[in-house]
């Protein structure tokens, strides 16, 4: 029996269940409410019959991709490569309007925009002459296959879903369509009742009922495909029976706390993420492993037993994502656990004229960092755990990159799978092929946390407070303006570590009217944060943080 035509006795099956006498009286009165409304136009029926053709295919696509890959399934592979294609002044305009949420808007626009294609596809098919529906669910397909098949990590089989996708779509259009556009005839699965007659030609009920088998399939598919992925691939049990490394010298410092700012170290739920993976790479630690190869006089394959024998240590850094503009929140704090990256390095012996070592993440992303980044005394490691815990799946389970004074785009690679060693002459990295900076070492800034801007608040003390950062060089001073008045110094909390953020704060005496609060840092080294505005492409925001606030 083909496929075909296996659909078509289910949906006989449900009409003729749906023909009993409670199921003939549930459709009736449905279709008593749906008479006066179908009878001006069945434009709304067909687009109907689209939409529902291309949720079948997305979910029967999602249902075949959990048998090969959860990220080659059709929605997925083109959004990934409309990611890939945006330009750079675009994908920082979504970051900055939806910011962490960016992959959830663009997912939702690229919903609206599927149902709008798939409404036109099915009012446009009028079978057996006009096609054009179909041309346009054919075009879909194609999409997908090509996205599938030009995914850095994918593969032939990555088409597989696209394709069976799309032909389900096409089957539940046919299907669907073939019950616009026609009478009702007395030889319908579903009776109609005693004395009625064809009033219209859209046979209602039966495409009820057979839009309700494809919206069902649409749904079976989607959360079947899901579960059928998290069932083959249980990362969450994977990763609750990781264990972390003994560090060498494990801290835990004490720090001074300011009311209303930031913590020192960020909850990992509260850490920002940033990255070009629309779904989360679900990597299971048994069969991880990391790839040094290129540059090197020897080539080394590394996975987690390798690594147990190997000496961790435990260091606290400060990611800053380089699309973060000034007062922004993609920035936090943590306490990272892993192996240092000029150990695993020394084991390949790389040649000496590499400079950069290129690593890719198991989705496909690659960051470009300099060599001597990895191999100097700042603490570059391979980190396995995030404030005492594993790394949580989105933040990169069950290895990532952690290198401090770098933007995380050039150096915090996350799901790592390989480190090529290069040179920046021969291999370039996700990023910076769209006009990034190649090195992207962190700018000193500072940020107001507490009051917020526009806030309102009572005369007296107010406490002003918030964090700076200048990684490698660490804060040394931080101070507050208030109007045009004097630049009055900050109190600075502890800890005091180069690598991390400093939390400070400023007592204002203030008075009632509109006022404007500013901040700026100064480096280890003595130099200023600068007062140039500049926006994050292409090496990272610069310009004074300033807040306007009313005293009341």
């Amino acid at each position: 029996m083909s496929c075909a035509q296996i659909v078509r006795a289910a949906t006989d099956t449900a009409w003729e269940v749906a023909g009993t006498t409670r199921g003939a009286g549930i459709l009736e009165r449905v279709d008593r409410r749906l008479r006066t409304f179908s009878r001006g136009s069945t434009a709304v029926w067909r687009g109907t019959a689209g939409i529902l053709a291309v949720a079948v295919a997305l979910g029967v696509g999602q249902l075949v991709a959990g048998l090969i890959d959860r990220d080659s399934a059709p929605l997925y592979v083109v959004a990934d490569a409309v990611v890939d294609l945006v330009p750079p002044s675009l994908r920082e305009s979504a970051i900055s309007t939806f910011g962490t949420s960016d992959k959830t808007a663009l997912l939702a626009i690229m919903g609206i925009v599927l149902a709008v294609i798939a409404a036109l596809a099915g009012v446009l098919e009028a079978p057996p002459r006009r096609l054009w529906g179909s041309v346009l669910l054919v075009i879909l397909g194609v999409t997908g296959v090509v996205a599938a098949a030009t995914r850095p990590t994918g593969s032939v089989a990555w088409t597989v879903p696209s394709f069976v996708g799309a032909a389900a779509g096409l089957l539940t259009l046919h299907l669907l369509i073939t019950r616009v556009g026609r009478p009702a005839t007395p030889g319908d699965a579903i009776p109609r009742v005693p004395d009625e007659r064809p009033t219209h030609p859209v046979d209602r009920r039966g495409f009820l009922v057979g839009a309700g088998v494809a919206g069902a399939a649409a749904a079976v598919g989607g959360v079947g495909g899901v579960a059928l992925d998290h069932h083959l691939h249980d990362v969450d049990r994977d990763r609750a029976g990781f264990t972390l490394p003994n560090a060498a010298d494990p801290t835990d410092p004490a720090y001074d706390r300011v009311p209303g700012v930031s913590d020192y170290l960020t909850d990992n739920r509260d850490f920002y993420r940033i990255d070009t993976a629309l779904q989360v790479p679900r990597v299971e630690s048994r069969g991880w492993s990391l790839r040094i190869f290129g540059m090197v006089d020897h080539e080394v394959r590394l996975d987690f037993d390798d690594l147990r024998r190997m000496a961790a240590f435990e260091k606290t850094v400060t990611l800053t994502c380089v699309s973060n503009e000034v007062g922004g929140d993609l920035i936090g704090n943590a306490r990272w656990t892993g192996y240092r990256l000029a150990d695993l390095l020394a084991m390949a012996h790389p040649r000496a004229d590499a400079d950069m070592v290129l690593s890719t993440s198991s989705d496909g992303f690659t960051a470009g960092t300099p060599l001597s980044a990895m191999t100097d005394d700042r603490g570059a490691m391979l980190a396995v755990g995030m404030n005492g815990s594993p790394l949580p799946v989105e933040h990169g389970y069950p290895a990532r990159l952690v290198i401090p004074g770098l933007y995380g785009y050039v150096s915090a690679t996350k799901w790592v799978a390989s480190l090529e060693v290069t040179r920046f002459d021969r291999a370039q990295a996700y990023w910076t092929t769209r006009g990034w900076a190649e090195k992207g070492p962190i700018k000193l800034s500072s940020r107001i946390d507490v009051p917020r801007g526009g806030a309102r608040v009572r005369a007296g003390e107010v406490m002003v407070g918030g964090v700076a950062w200048a990684q490698g060089r660490g804060i040394n001073r931080v101070e507050v303006r208030v109007d045009d008045g004097p630049w009055r110094s900050a109190r600075l909390a502890h800890p005091d570590d180069i690598d991390t953020w400093r939390l400070w704060s400023f007592a204002w005496s203030a008075g009632a009217g509109d006022h404007t609060l500013a901040v700026r840092a100064f480096d280890g080294d003595g130099k200023q944060q600068s007062a140039v505005e500049a926006s994050p492409i292409p090496d990272g925001s610069s310009g004074l943080h300033a807040i306007r606030v009313t005293v009341t």
